[in-house]
């Protein structure tokens, strides 16, 4: 189903940024979990629209509601559902497009597939459908910490602004401590200027979201279709507004030779298994190696922008189009926990599955 995701630990995401709540349902989960509303509500908190002047203006609390699966502080092996309500929706922003195809958006294409499409803020396609998968990684990041696995994404690049350090050098600790979302706080600055730029032009700004799991042990993952790594690019992909994904070496990888790419193996003193590089990205024949996992995710320049545009109505039309209502310039800031999330899901769900396989 294309509202469903994951294999063992499963969710379902329902409803449209303009109806009245979105939510999630997960199944899988097992039961002892500890998880309280304030984690989730954290993990929320932090994707949230309204933040700070370089994001959307939509005030929205996304307060949390659990309806099922939690009971007394832990988890009971039964579907856990979650929901947040929609408080602070402005449709009437949206009617000027009822029947225009916006340049770079799921309109002509939802309306292809479906002969209907929800116009108010986009629906499905609406990057609010976020909200879901942010709480559901909540619950699967905190199965991942049970297992000493954690997940760090950050902001690595806005615009032509890169942050050229190696991971290994940064303070994630740092990552929240401004408005951006990069742990280096010269160059979150530089960032921030670039983003402000575009917003006072009334345009709009991409980047990158770099990723690092760390604590993954040896042999999660699958050897052909489930690769470790296709189900991260898969689970990045669906993001909204993404681009591209790279692990490890990704396409820089292409200017090395063998020689220079190999990662080789060694025992260090307390016997376990190490490479000398990492270059694989910790997975290998799909199946993570025990190193850290790291990656990149690119994401465009936000569609919406307020300049006018040229495109075409429902009925084959050319129309000059202006955007209007509440938008961020640059989806970056935001985006951090829902490449988070999602990093979450995929790892929980191949623990798992790890399990199953050797019983």
């Amino acid at each position: 189903m294309s509202n469903t995701y994951g294999t063992l630990f499963r969710i379902t995401t329902f409803g449209e940024s303009h109806g009245p709540a979105i939510g999630v349902v997960i199944d899988g989960c097992p039961a002892g979990l500890e998880i309280s509303t304030d984690e989730i509500q954290l993990a929320l908190d932090r994707r949230r629209p309204g933040q700070s002047d370089i994001t959307t203006p939509r005030s929205e609390e996304d307060k949390v509601t659990i309806l099922s699966g939690i009971f007394e502080g832990k988890t009971t092996g039964t579907p856990i559902a979650l929901v947040v309500n929609n408080k602070d929706q402005h449709s009437h922003d949206y009617s000027h497009i009822e029947h225009a195809f916006r340049p770079s958006h799921a309109d002509y294409t939802y309306t292809a597939k479906y002969g209907a499409r929800d116009y108010r803020g986009g629906g499905r396609s609406s990057a609010r459908e976020t909200v879901a998968r942010v709480a559901a990684g909540a619950v699967a990041a905190k199965l991942l910490k049970q297992h000493g696995i954690t997940i760090n994404g950050y902001v690595s690049q806005v615009g032509s602004v890169k942050l050229r350090k190696h991971y290994s050098k940064l303070d994630f600790s740092k990552t929240d401590s401004n408005k951006v979302r990069c742990p280096d706080g010269a160059i979150a600055a530089r960032m921030i200027g670039v983003i402000e730029e575009a917003r006072d032009s009334l345009d709009t700004i991409g980047g990158v979201v770099s990723c690092v799991i760390q604590g993954v042990p040896a042999g999660l993952g699958e050897p052909v279709f489930d690769k470790l790594h296709a189900e991260l690019g898969k689970a990045m992909l669906s993001i909204n507004a993404v681009k591209g994904f790279e692990y490890g070496s990704g396409f820089e990888g292409v200017k090395l030779h063998g020689s220079e790419h190999n990662d080789q193996f060694y025992t260090d003193e307390q016997g376990a298994v190490k490479t000398r590089t990492n270059h694989s990205g910790g997975i290998q024949g799909g199946i993570s190696n025990g190193q850290d996992i790291y990656f990149n995710v690119a994401f465009k320049p936000v569609a919406t922008i307020l300049q006018p545009q040229q495109t075409i109505n429902d009925a084959g039309e050319a129309i000059t189009l202006q955007g209007k209502g509440r938008h961020d310039p640059c989806v970056l800031p935001r985006a951090v926990p829902i490449v988070d999330a999602m990093a979450a899901l995929v790892l929980a769900d191949f623990l798992l599955r790890s399990r199953m396989s050797k019983l």
